[in-house]
């Protein structure tokens, strides 16, 4: 199947939308390229974190050599100053998939970032409530004066399934979720999950990759080795000559915080690797527990296949069997 069969996939009520996302290090970038080029596609990056140009190595952003001439999207578009949230992402992520639609392509969402890619495929609506700044300030005060983790703790009181959901660093999501429980009475896991039960507006298909847990955790800490080698700590100190400070959304990346902490002497550089090994892998556990309670998702154990071509002519019959008209 080439690129000009793509009409294959125009539907007229619901048009085609492929999500290509997993674990981190688990290999979605080399199959996304390749599946894109066999089916005129044009790839959304639904990562958090990659939307910040200068922040390559901690990233493992893709270079534009492995690129191979298919267009990327959501990549180098804040800088890291800048703050980036789920609601920007899906505005900026629909107006993507529209320029994409208008050229005749076909989007692939590829990124590990499950609310994001979640918040897209089913059109989530995000309640606004006024904002109660007295309180925001409060939990902020909490997060300074006492920790990440005592704010996290107040959460998992009140709303666990959120609390399983979001990492204790992800301070802006904690007082989002716990303002929204303080101004409504409701969980926002609650509320998530209602917005999950949506119809998609999309005819899509839904793949997570998948490895061994050992073979998974074996990737990751090469991948860390690697962009320590490849220079994450002068990147690091990049950003902060730039006038990056830790307090910013970008700064608190995993491998970023954590250089940060040792730069500041409040760790060895070694230990500060150990633990970006450490939520790295704890990050993929969270990842798995996001996907496996997603609705009409195909995982593909990449054990099962012999190589990556063998992956990739399976998600090309898939996709002629199940998204053509």
């Amino acid at each position: 199947m080439t690129g000009q069969e793509n009409r294959l996939y125009t539907m007229e009520n619901m048009p085609p939308l492929i999500i290509l996302t997993g674990p981190t290090a688990v290999g979605k970038t080399s199959l996304s390229v390749k599946l894109a080029k066999e089916i005129g596609g044009e790839i959304i990056s639904a990562d958090s974190m990659q939307v910040y140009r200068h922040m390559d190595i901690g990233t493992a952003k893709i270079a534009k050599e492995e690129m191979d001439g298919i267009p990327h999207h959501l990549i180098d578009i804040l800088e890291p100053t800048e703050s980036f949230n789920v609601m920007l992402f899906q505005e900026k992520c629909k107006q993507a998939i529209q320029e994409i639609y208008r050229r005749g392509n076909i989007p692939i969402l590829v990124g590990g970032t499950g609310f994001y890619i979640q918040s897209v495929l089913y059109d989530i609506s995000f309640t606004e409530t006024e904002t109660d700044t007295a309180y925001r300030q409060e939990l902020q005060q909490i997060a300074d004066k006492e920790g990440a983790y005592v704010l996290h703790a107040k959460l998992a009181k009140i709303d666990p399934e959120a609390a399983e959901e979001i990492h204790p660093n992800n301070v802006k999501r904690v007082i989002r979720a716990l303002e929204y429980y303080h101004q409504t009475g409701r969980q926002i896991s609650t509320h998530n999950a209602m917005e999950r039960q949506k119809e998609s507006p999309y005819r899509f298909r839904y793949y997570v990759l998948s490895l061994p847990r050992e073979e998974l955790y074996s990737r990751i800490n090469l991948r860390v080795d690697a962009m320590r080698e490849a220079g994450l700590v002068e990147e690091v100190k990049k950003l902060l000559d730039m006038g990056c400070t830790p307090d910013m959304v970008s700064m608190q990346g995993l491998g970023y915080k954590e250089v940060i902490q040792a730069l500041a002497g409040e760790s060895t550089m070694e230990e500060a690797f150990e633990r970006i090994k450490r939520e790295t892998r704890h990050f993929a556990k969270r990842q798995f527990t996001w996907f496996r309670r997603e609705r009409d998702v195909i995982w593909l154990e990449k054990e099962r296949f012999s190589d990556e071509n063998e992956l990739l002519e399976y998600c090309l019959s898939d996709l002629q069997l199940k998204l053509k008209n």
